[in-house]
């Protein structure tokens, strides 16, 4: 199946609480973005997310940690596309608080979302042909 990735820094803007925790819904934002780049590379179409089945925040997220995102369509229906998102954690910051800009890259990345969901594509804007 058909699958998307980005890789970014979570910055001091993503901070949406205390100790530069980063709120559950930028990860949920980094999975919308993904869901319309598989609509558009499956399709033709951005389409439109209809409904998440399950979401997951599993570890915090600070600011400076660097998050893999991926997403996958799972099954394709007429017009529907059912989809797995997961956020992993990459690069830890603010290991060291004696030393701020203290950073290292994780051995073992730390899944810190996962979710599944549901995209539609009304047939009239199905572009692409499926061969």
């Amino acid at each position: 199946m058909l699958e998307a990735k980005l890789r970014l820094r979570m910055s001091q803007a993503d901070a949406h609480y205390g100790g530069d925790l980063v709120d559950g819904a930028r990860m949920t934002a980094l999975f919308g973005d993904l869901a319309t780049e598989l609509l558009i590379r499956h399709d033709g179409d951005e389409g439109l997310f209809v409904a998440y089945d399950n979401v997951e925040f599993l570890a915090p997220v600070y600011a400076g940690d660097y998050i893999e995102a991926s997403a996958t369509i799972t099954k394709v229906g007429n017009t529907s596309r059912k989809m797995s998102f997961k956020a992993m954690k990459v690069i830890e910051a603010k290991i060291d608080t004696a030393v701020p800009s203290a950073a290292r890259v994780l051995d073992e990345p730390i899944q810190v979302a996962r979710a599944s969901g549901t995209c539609v594509v009304p047939k009239d804007k199905q572009r692409l042909q499926k061969g």
